[in-house]
């Protein structure tokens, strides 16, 4: 029957009880010990040899042959079934940190070496009591993360297939030791891989304002971005290519926390040769190979009132003559505009409104014309040419029609038409010069 460490330690000191007691007996049967490596009495220093005369030698001896046995001890338990014997075994995870952009596939490395102790082998995210199994060698099944080699039994590498940016975390491959009753105990535990989901911006949107705004005048525009990681973000404006200052992106927290915001602003005032005229929001991130844009074309909010609005003047026409007004308004945008005609202030119709004409310059005109027949009801009669554009104030012109009821253009004597049209004061007041100058010339000649 194997002996216990305490008893090896007392047959041993029995031992060495028993061949002090032979010694006493017989001095002969062991050698002096300075044969043996210790000092005899001649070599024993002089400060120490006190200490020697009242000290016994051989009592080492039983405490010398014990220590070989307590290694034996040692040994044998090291090597005793229950005991570690999965000493060597190791587990590998060699990625410190790892980043991937949200959408693309995530690699986590583990490694193991054979001869662990049964159980399983699986992947956390998070330690302590917050955190969640993302593959699992029992139930792979149920898993997030898919196995790299499936087959192997050394290789515990992972795959996690279009990550989100929520899945930033620390990951860490478990090596479980099986229990024979209740949950599996842990065995060994890898130093962890932090991961960071990087996170592209989405293309950017340009708004401006609800209302166009006349050209002179101050208008905003705002470019958002939202759900990206992290949150440096460059943003640039230009217009028509050329780089204009704007105010610094403010980042605000997405629905997560782990995706964030931006939105810019930039104020432009306006001309009216910016209809061709476009902004452009430029979106820099880590994420990104090439910068993300988008346009915003000044067109759709920009307004041009009409430059000028003129009905040509006309002088006295004939009776019963057809007379023709045309109203020009010239240089606006856009190009919808709505040309009312008005008699003496009352709404006539005229028909359609022609379509306006587009000038090289973006901009718009349009000639819009009203017939009426020259009868003497209508003499003096104001015509009146009224623009409305884009829901302002409108803008008008007018003239007058002037009748010549003899049907001449030039001069002519008639006390009702006299004092309807200033050709005709004129003529009067020419004939009545002549006639005084006749008469005056006479009168001298008469006198002569």
């Amino acid at each position: 029957m194997a002996q216990t460490p305490r008893e090896w330690e007392a047959s041993g000191l029995a031992q060495g009880n028993a061949e002090e007691l032979g010694q006493r007996q017989n001095p002969n049967r062991f050698l002096p010990l300075w044969q043996e490596g210790f000092p005899g009495p001649h070599q024993v220093e002089p400060h120490r040899d006190t200490a020697w005369r009242g000290t016994k030698p051989l009592a080492m001896a039983p405490l010398t042959q014990a220590l070989p046995l307590a290694c034996l001890l040692l040994l044998l338990l090291g090597s005793a079934p229950g005991a570690d014997a999965q000493a060597g075994f190791q587990l590998h995870q060699p990625q410190k940190e790892v980043s991937v952009i949200a959408g693309e596939t995530l690699t986590l490395s583990c490694t193991v070496t054979t001869g662990g102790p049964s159980g399983p082998v699986k992947w956390l995210k998070g330690w302590g009591s917050g955190s969640e199994t993302i593959y699992d060698q029992k139930d792979p099944s149920s898993s997030r993360g898919m196995r790299a080699v499936i087959d192997s039994n050394t290789d515990f590498t992972i795959l996690i297939r279009d990550v989100r940016p929520e899945d930033t975390g620390t990951y860490y491959c478990v090596k479980f030791r099986k229990a024979s009753i209740g949950v599996d105990e842990l065995y060994r535990r890898g130093n962890g891989t932090v991961v960071v989901v990087q996170a592209r911006p989405s293309n950017p949107t340009v708004s401006g304002p609800s209302d166009r705004v006349e050209a002179g005048n101050v208008a905003s525009f705002t470019c958002n971005s939202w759900g990206f990681f992290p949150s440096d973000i460059i943003v640039k404006w230009f217009k028509d290519k050329t780089l204009i200052q704007s105010q610094l992106p403010n980042v605000t927290p997405g629905p997560s926390n782990f995706t964030y915001n931006m939105s810019s602003t930039v104020t432009v005032t306006l001309q009216k040769d910016d209809i061709r005229s476009e902004l452009t929001c430029q979106v820099l991130h880590t994420t990104l190979t090439a910068p993300l844009t988008r346009s915003f074309h000044l067109s759709q909010i920009l307004r041009v009132p009409p430059s000028k609005v003129v009905v040509q003047p006309l002088g006295p026409v004939g009776l019963n003559e057809t007379v023709s007004f045309t109203c020009y308004v010239q240089g606006f945008y856009p190009g919808s505009v709505t040309v009312t005609w008005l008699e003496n202030g009352k709404e006539i119709k005229t028909g359609s409104t022609p379509r306006p004409i587009e000038t090289p310059e973006g901009l718009f005109e349009l000639r819009s014309t009203v017939v009426v027949q020259a009868v003497p009801e209508k003499n003096i009669s104001v015509f009146t040419c009224r623009v409305l554009h884009e829901g302002q104030d409108p803008l008008s012109s007018s003239a007058t029609l002037w009748v010549d009821a003899s049907g001449q253009q030039g001069c002519s004597s008639g006390g009702a038409h006299l004092l309807s049209s200033p050709g005709l004061w004129l003529c009067m007041l020419l004939d009545k010069a002549i006639l005084g100058l006749v008469l005056f010339f006479l009168f001298k000649r008469w006198q002569a």
